[in-house]
């Protein structure tokens, strides 16, 4: 499990006040499954999950899966090879059962 984290909202009470708590990425394994590109000027984590998953939201699954990738930003510097996974079902509900959601 990648220690990595972020805060995401996970329930609001009668108040309207929003609670967070840490999120944690399930490890990707290898897969020969698995697509590689090479990132052009313009690029960025969401467009390309858009691209290959028809989800923007999913940029967490290359970030995770791309250990060079920087964390804290959408943006891949150029020429960047970025291991894309194809088993989304398999690693979403890694992360719905790590996280408790």
């Amino acid at each position: 499990m990648a220690n990595r984290s972020e805060n995401i909202p996970i329930q609001t009470n009668i108040n309207g006040r929003r609670y967070y708590k840490n999120a944690f990425y399930p490890s990707i394994p290898l897969s020969s499954n698995d697509i590689y590109v090479i990132t052009l000027e313009g690029d960025r984590l969401d467009l390309i999950a858009n691209q290959y998953y028809g989800d923007p939201s999913l940029w967490w699954i290359i970030s995770t899966a791309n250990s060079g990738v920087p964390k804290s930003s959408l943006y891949i510097p150029v020429g960047t090879q970025l291991r894309i996974p194809q088993n989304i079902n398999e690693i979403k509900n890694k992360y719905l059962q790590i996280n408790q959601l």
